[in-house]
């Protein structure tokens, strides 16, 4: 599957951005579909994840309550609703997705990547 992420951009404190990742293929509601974020100088993190059906979805402590994470199978998209954000926010985010992922926190378990897309939050 190939993945292109879309929606990022300069906003501030305490604005939203709806970022977008569009998937390639049949299959994609085969895939557990993730968001994570790497800031400057610092490790990709877990942000966001969601089932294949959307049933399930999980998040990271720090943007618990402010961010929603969401997929439309019909489209093969998934998005990532960002309210009230904040300057620790600023990342490249980008999109992941696997057929089996058995931690969803660990980038490492996802085999396929978008190309990342910049959100800064001024202050």
């Amino acid at each position: 599957v190939q993945l292109q992420a879309s929606g990022g951009g300069l906003v501030q404190v305490g604005g939203s951005l709806r970022l977008s990742c569009a998937a390639s293929g049949r299959t994609f509601s085969s895939y557990f579909m993730g968001w994570f974020r790497q800031a400057p100088g610092k490790e990709r993190e877990f942000v966001a994840a969601i089932s294949r059906r959307g049933y399930n979805t999980y998040y990271a402590d720090s943007v618990k309550g402010r961010f929603t994470i969401s997929r439309d199978n019909a489209k093969n998209t998934v998005y990532l609703q960002m309210n009230s954000l904040k300057p620790e926010d600023t990342a490249v985010y980008y999109c992941a997705a696997d057929f089996s992922v058995v931690n969803y926190r660990n980038y490492a378990g996802y085999a396929y990547w978008g190309q990342g897309t910049q959100v800064t939050v001024s202050s």
